[in-house]
């Protein structure tokens, strides 16, 4: 799972952030001065993963990715950065971190799956719209098919080796699917089968329109934060 190979990243980038080492520096003015500046290298090499990792869980458009950007930024070619601002940084990262370990965040699995599934979809529909129906066809049902199956397991349903209706069947169960979706599933197995079977033509473009409209719908209300 997504979630705690972030987790274990997280733990990992906060023991390295403790183990930054410093340079101890006279003041040019004051001599009795010291000033502790990071060591060049190993910080950037730090900041850079834990902004990945930030990038990663929350996405670019979260206040903590655009923080720890900002603050960041013009550091990374600097020759000398001060401890006080590698605290800075730390801090950021660490408030990224509690945020993620409290479950403030929404499930990770879901939300890169999401994005996947997304561009399947995107695929899908350019294909359709290109004449190519068997193609959009196999691209949505795949689409339909690994999200709900991603979306039980995220919910702790045992789908192993279960059917495409099976696994509609267990979210309708446990009440994940409801509503007007609810009706709308019962129809899809049958033009996954077909088009995974190369049954082409028992499906046409309005099948593989409704494929995509309702996983569109799936992914909005299940996938995203």
């Amino acid at each position: 799972m997504l979630n705690e190979k972030f987790a274990n990243r997280f733990q990992e980038l906060q023991k390295n952030s403790e183990s930054i080492p410093f340079d101890a520096v006279p003041d040019e003015r004051h001599k009795h001065i010291v000033n502790r500046y990071a060591r060049n290298g190993i910080w950037q090499g730090w900041a850079t993963s834990a902004q990945n990792l930030i990038k990663a869980v929350f996405g670019e458009d979260s206040p903590h990715y655009s923080n720890f950007k900002e603050a960041i930024h013009g550091h990374l070619q600097s020759r000398r950065v001060s401890e006080d601002t590698i605290q800075i940084f730390q801090e950021i990262f660490t408030s990224a971190k509690e945020d993620f370990e409290s479950g403030c965040v929404f499930n990770v699995d879901l939300r890169v799956s999401g994005e996947v599934f997304g561009d399947f979809i995107v695929l899908a529909k350019q294909s359709l719209a290109e004449g190519h129906k068997d193609v959009a066809a196999v691209l949505a049902a795949a689409a339909l098919e690994d999200s709900l199956k991603r979306y039980a397991r995220v919910n702790k349903l045992n789908i192993d080796d279960k059917s495409m209706k099976e696994v509609a069947n267990a979210l309708k169960s446990k009440g994940l699917v409801g509503g007007a979706q609810k009706s709308l599933l019962d129809a899809m197995p049958r033009i996954r089968n077909c088009a995974m079977h190369a049954e082409w033509d028992k499906i046409s473009e309005p099948d593989v329109n409704s494929i995509i409209g309702f996983v569109e719908e799936f992914l909005s209300k299940k996938f995203s934060s």
